[in-house]
């Protein structure tokens, strides 16, 4: 599921991402916007006190016909931290027919998107020029309320095959496994690491102390400055070849200086 959180607009080449090999490398272009997720980008996109969607998932990921995905995403708020929300509108950005009927409520004040039967697939695919059997695009606008913000990002989702989330692999801080939450030694150089597929996109967040990068990294540093909060959380996203999504949250402390 190709996700673009800017905003509805700035899409990119949809054309060519639906027109082109549906596995190929579509994921990328997109996850690397995945983070600018609100109207002020002044903070670094690894900062998790800031009002942003953080990562948008259906699950599953690709979604076989007849069958049902809910939808949900990864947000922040400078008061409220992480936490997993399901956006409060969805509607069609890019209308296809046969595709019609595929979005609804879920009946439990959430959204979901149920592929529909394999006659109406393969007219979707008639449609957008795809060859027979390869998996359907669904371009959905999706709104979602963040902090004080009412924040608006689309999202691809897939139909006609199957594909479930990637699971987020184990991570190490300073080199060893965290036991639970995690405590952080202050004003020094954390390495953290995560076991992940190579072809698997990373992405981390905090909001205690700040990291040197957090762009497709599969290990950064962490650094609690003099001037860094000393307690909040750690995130981190993961995006697979086949755009399935998966995060992961910690709670952070760091011991103050001496």
């Amino acid at each position: 599921m190709t996700e673009d959180i800017r905003s509805v607009a700035g899409q990119g080449p949809r054309d060519t991402l639906v027109r082109g090999n549906p596995r190929g490398v579509r994921w990328a272009i997109a996850a690397a916007v995945a983070l600018a997720a609100c109207a002020n980008n002044t903070d670094p996109r690894w900062q998790l006190r800031h009002d942003r969607i953080v990562a948008i998932r259906t699950t599953p990921s690709h979604v076989p016909a007849g069958q049902t995905a809910v939808i949900d995403a990864l947000v922040t708020s400078v008061d409220g931290g992480p936490a997993v929300q399901a956006p409060t509108a969805v509607t069609q950005a890019a209308t296809v027919p046969a595709l019609a009927g595929a979005i609804s409520t879920d009946g439990h004040g959430g959204w979901q998107v149920t592929a529909p039967d394999a006659a109406a697939l393969d007219a979707a695919r008639a449609a957008l020029a795809l060859a027979p059997g390869a998996p359907v695009p669904l371009e959905l606008s999706l709104r979602f309320a963040v902090g004080s913000e009412s924040l608006t990002a689309t999202k691809r989702a897939w139909f006609g095959d199957a594909l479930d989330n990637p699971t987020v692999g184990p991570i190490t801080v300073a080199g060893a496994p965290p036991p639970g939450a995690i405590t952080v030694p202050f004003d020094t150089d954390v390495p953290l690491a995560i076991d992940q597929p190579a072809a698997d996109r990373v992405n981390w967040l905090t909001s205690c102390g700040s990291l040197n990068d957090d762009d497709n990294e599969h290990s950064v540093l962490l650094h609690v400055n003099p001037d860094d909060p000393t307690a909040g959380q750690l995130v981190v996203t993961v995006r697979d070849p086949g755009d399935g999504v998966a995060w992961q949250i910690w709670t952070m402390t760091s011991a103050t200086a001496k």
